[in-house]
């Protein structure tokens, strides 16, 4: 015990001292070096994800479609952090955590942008299409295998491993605080059902994602509306509670302000992930005609994630009240709102809800360490292994105490974090390059399609795709 004790207070101390100001400072350098990127370009992020190429994909495509990318991305990302992140935030760090939530968000997607531009300039072809990630644009970019690999095994162990136990955790607690049926029963429905899909590989992945994601995601938010309408005469209230106890000086002489900002910022990273490096791993996997498409979907996609999900949730808890000094843990304060708003029926409502949000993040947090695995070496037996072991983990996550698993992923999603803001900032200027180009393109009229001779001589080095010269062979 007394090693896991001073491995959270380490992960304290990074996140209050480190990675809070350097989350703040790289979006925020992004923001302006790409001219506002998430706000100038929204109705084009639209545009594109709709775009006709981006929903079937091409006659010949080797990757999936930009969408089932999205919806990938999307389904690691909507999950535990809009139910019960939201509600663990609220009620440890005040109402002023969602505004913190909506900063890290608006700031944040340009560090999304850049990021997820980045994994489609250094994409590889393999036997079943397209993979990169973070670990693909260190070593092809930045020329650094070693660091490459370190990021493969800390994402493998973040996504594939803790952040799915704390998945399995918010189900867990969703079904035995409301119906008292048995961890243990709840651990061995769930292996049993992410074991259907694992084995299927990413195009089933992909499938189940992009079908589920947008369902459980309309349902949610229109619930969240419905509660908002019926309480619209405390909307304005609301909001003031919001920014009163984000910059109150209540709040500041209390030591609320630090926990606003601390568990705002912790939970919307857990949420959106932008700047994390998870999201590239599925911008990848696109076969699209530009980089800077897939930078754009999944830009938007921290919107969606922050201002709309989380937003719902946590409207739904402020305006029903007694989210403070409840002896309620994640998910069930959600549940308890919902309870106070539309009946004790919702507890079911808010139970399946997680169990559809959390499994999608289950499968989409699963294809991110098989990713990897595969950067660092193809091996069948060590890919059987793996998915043994995210079994595990997500019977551990099931049984096992809420603060524990919350507690380890916060230090595996900083260091993981920490290594791919230092990537993304290194090269940041060919991202930027191609935001240019499509920038560019699209002035003239035309329907942007990259070429990787707009890049510096320098830059080409590491990259395998985007010029005619590649083989159609490689990597296979």
């Amino acid at each position: 015990m007394e090693f896991i004790d001073t491995l959270f207070k380490i992960s304290d101390f990074i996140w209050a001292y480190v990675l809070i100001a350097v989350l703040i400072g790289v979006g925020l350098w992004f923001t302006f070096a790409t001219k506002f990127v998430q706000f100038r370009m929204l109705p084009e992020m639209f545009r594109v994800l709709f775009e006709k190429e981006t929903v079937k994909g091409k006659k010949e495509k080797k990757g999936t479609t930009a969408f089932q990318a999205f919806a990938i991305s999307a389904a690691s990302r909507v999950g535990t952090g809009n139910l019960a992140g939201v509600a663990t935030a609220v009620a440890s760090g005040g109402p002023g955590a969602l505004f913190w939530m909506w900063i890290l968000a608006l700031i944040g997607s340009a560090s999304g942008f850049i990021e997820s531009t980045l994994a489609q300039v250094f994409k590889v072809s393999g036997r079943h299409g397209f993979r990169g990630g973070p670990a693909y644009y260190i070593e092809k970019g930045l020329n650094m295998r070693w660091l490459g690999v370190v990021f493969a095994v800390v994402i493998t162990i973040t996504y594939g491993l803790v952040f799915n136990s704390v998945q399995a955790n918010s189900i867990s607690l969703a079904f035995s605080g409301e119906y008292h049926i048995n961890k243990w029963i709840i651990a061995g429905i769930l292996v049993v059902l992410t074991a259907l899909v694992i084995f299927g590989g990413l195009k089933s992945i992909a499938h189940v994602s992009q079908l589920i994601v947008p369902i459980m995601a309309i349902l949610y938010i229109g619930i969240a509306l419905y509660v908002l309408v019926v309480n619209i005469t405390e909307i304005p209230t609301m909001f003031k509670l919001i920014f009163e106890n984000a910059f109150g000086i209540r709040q500041i002489a209390g030591g609320g302000f630090g926990a606003a900002i601390m568990y705002g910022i912790k939970r919307g990273l857990f949420s959106n992930e932008a700047g994390m490096g998870s999201a590239p791993n599925a911008a990848a996997t696109a076969d699209v005609s530009h980089p800077a498409k897939q930078g754009l979907i999944q830009a938007l996609g921290v919107f969606f994630d922050t201002i709309l999900v989380c937003s719902a949730t946590g409207f739904i808890i402020l305006t029903a009240g007694g989210y403070e000094g409840k002896k309620l843990e994640g998910i069930q304060i959600t549940q308890n709102a919902f309870a106070h708003h539309i009946g004790s029926w919702s507890g079911l409502f808010v139970a399946i809800a997680i169990l559809l949000f959390a499994y999608s993040s289950v499968l989409g947090n699963y294809y991110y360490g098989e990713s990897n695995i595969s950067y660092i070496r193809e091996s069948k037996v060590g890919m059987f292994i793996y998915r043994i072991v995210v079994l595990l983990m997500v019977m551990f996550g099931a049984v096992a105490s809420f603060d524990v698993v919350w507690d380890l992923a916060d230090f595996t999603m900083a260091i993981m974090a920490l290594i791919n803001l230092y990537a993304i900032v290194c090269l940041s200027p060919i991202a930027i390059r191609v935001l240019k180009d499509y920038t560019k393109q699209r002035k003239a009229g035309k329907d942007p399609h990259f070429s990787k001779s707009v890049l510096d001589q320098k830059h080409r080095s590491g990259v395998t795709q985007w010029g005619d010269a590649v083989s159609e062979n490689e990597e296979k």
